[in-house]
């Protein structure tokens, strides 16, 4: 796939903007109430804010005599501490900050003083004295455990029986910040429903693949071609951003008499970031900036997100193939057993699955959310796609809705009857209907005709297939034989369906089978 096609020249287009009238929030039109930082962290911002944020119309309506008999779930981590490298760039910045107040104390001009902001004097970090960072914080729990709530309410008819782990499968990475969400999701899953505590709590289990082979949600650690890719276009994209920071970096020169660097406020945005999003902070760093430059310094974030995670070339996307195929796999289980009517607790109504921005991306782009135009004509045709545009014109990807904290895509499965009020008898797969969620929004899928409810089989079809030319192995120049199977996913998968075969009245003996233990 070729690079994405280039804009004009980002001076050129800067100076456009900068002569043009007073910019407008990009979602001026939904947003009427008054501007607030936090709702333009990119990929920082809370999750109740950004779903607080998304304008949806109101669902589509389902009939009532449609069931759902399965869910997938991928989600991102809640919100979390910042990692021990931005914990030392925010201390690297306390000293910087110091140093450009103690230079305008020595200038001549005094009366500038009083232009720094009070905040500024003396600041130190948060994070001060932290070696280790990157943690669920507790709001980051409370995200993951609300919404687990609102998961078994709006889907009552799946989280109705005993809990086991094989019918309800929660999954995460072996990074602590994403198993702690699994555990989060799962505790506001079964609250009530077992004997632990106060609460009625019950245990549960979360399977993780260790980080070297877990080629499902981790996919972006085993992948060479993309390693490569992101290492070559990483310099580009500082170079696309270099333009932006320059301008808000002389606003704020002249604004507040320091002498920034372009490293300056690139730390100070973070900070912002920092602040507003874990300690709702935003009178401080954040204030530094008008809504103009968040507006800015936010589409530089999304930029980066969409070029090196998303749409900005087929390898961010198609390297999550094994995540997509393991999701239409557990459909196709829960379809199989539906038709061959197997008791409720003997299936998998659900696979519950916790990761990263890094896993959800590319997961959304796979499902074809969020482009612009006929973006998913040329996705499917490996075809390049523009850049996000610039404020202030308004774009589909931002950050803030495509990944939030806690962000997460939602694949119900659906059995409908046909016109008649039966199945329908030429092809029983095609009463089953899939619904995806995006952050809890029911969303069109351009692949399907924009179809709210998109038929499995044209799902399958017109979104999965098209996806399917490569494997994994080839993909990401990985050797076939250095390839490893899961060895809690194949076991599972095997004890499933030697159950379902022992069921259907089928013997298998030990030898026949070999598992790994």
């Amino acid at each position: 796939m070729a690079p994405p096609a280039t804009p004009l020249p980002f001076l050129v287009l800067l100076a456009t903007l900068l002569a043009a009238a007073p910019l407008l929030p990009p979602a001026a039109a939904a947003e009427p109430e008054a501007f607030d930082v936090r709702r333009h962290l990119s990929t920082v911002t809370r999750y109740d804010v950004s779903r607080a944020s998304n304008s949806v119309v109101s669902a589509p309506a389902i009939s009532d005599e449609c069931r759902v008999i399965h869910l997938n779930l991928v989600a991102r981590h809640g919100t979390r501490a910042p990692t021990k490298k931005r914990i030392k760039e925010l201390d690297r910045l306390a000293v910087r900050l110091g140093t450009l107040v103690d230079e305008a104390k020595q200038g001549p001009d005094t009366a500038s003083l009083k232009k720094i902001p009070s905040w500024m004097k003396g600041w130190e970090s948060r994070w001060k004295g932290r070696v280790k960072g990157g943690e669920l914080v507790s709001e980051g729990e409370e995200e993951l455990f609300n919404f687990a709530n609102r998961v078994k309410e709006r889907f009552q008819d799946l989280f109705d029986e005993e809990y086991h782990p094989d019918v309800y499968s929660i999954r995460a990475t072996q990074v602590p910040r994403a198993s702690a969400s699994a555990v989060a999701f799962g505790l506001g899953l079964l609250s009530g429903k077992g004997k632990l505590g106060a609460g009625n709590n019950r245990a549960f289990s979360v399977l993780s693949e260790s980080r070297a082979s877990d080629i499902c949600l981790r996919f972006f650690d085993s992948c060479k071609t993309y390693k490569d890719y992101r290492k070559r276009k990483e310099p580009d994209v500082d170079e696309q951003k270099e333009p932006i920071l320059e301008h808000v970096t002389s606003a704020l020169v002249s604004r507040y008499h320091l002498k920034f660097t372009t490293q300056d406020v690139s730390s100070l945005w973070f900070l912002c970031k920092q602040e507003a999003s874990l300690l709702n902070i935003t009178n401080q760093a954040c204030q530094l900036f008008n809504e103009d430059e968040v507006h800015l310094l936010e589409w530089t974030d999304d930029l980066g997100g969409f070029v090196l995670k998303g749409y900005g070339e087929s390898i961010n996307y198609k390297m999550g193939l094994p995540l997509l195929k393991d999701v239409v796999q557990s459909m196709e289980e829960a379809i199989i057993a539906k038709e061959e009517n197997f008791p409720d607790g003997t299936y998998e109504k659900a696979r519950l699955r916790f990761a990263h921005a890094e896993t959800l991306v590319p997961f959304t782009c796979l499902l074809g959310l969020f482009l612009e135009g006929s973006g998913f004509e040329k996705i499917q045709r490996e075809e390049p796609l523009d850049l996000p545009p610039m404020p202030p014109q308004r774009r589909n990807w931002r950050g803030a809705l495509v990944a939030p904290f806690a962000s997460n895509n939602m694949l119900a499965l659906y059995q409908c009857p046909g016109n008649d009020g039966k199945k329908t008898s030429q092809d029983q797969k095609n009463s089953y209907f899939v619904q995806v969620l995006h952050n809890e929004a029911p969303v069109s899928m351009p692949g399907c005709g924009n179809k709210d409810l998109c038929p499995f089989e044209e799902f399958k079809e017109k979104i999965v297939k098209p996806h399917l030319e490569h494997e994994y192995d080839m993909l990401c120049k990985k050797p076939v034989a250095a390839a490893e199977e899961e060895p809690s996913s194949f076991s599972s998968k095997l004890n499933f369906f030697l159950d379902l075969l022992s069921r259907k009245g089928y013997r298998v003996k030990g030898q026949d089978v070999k598992t790994e233990l």
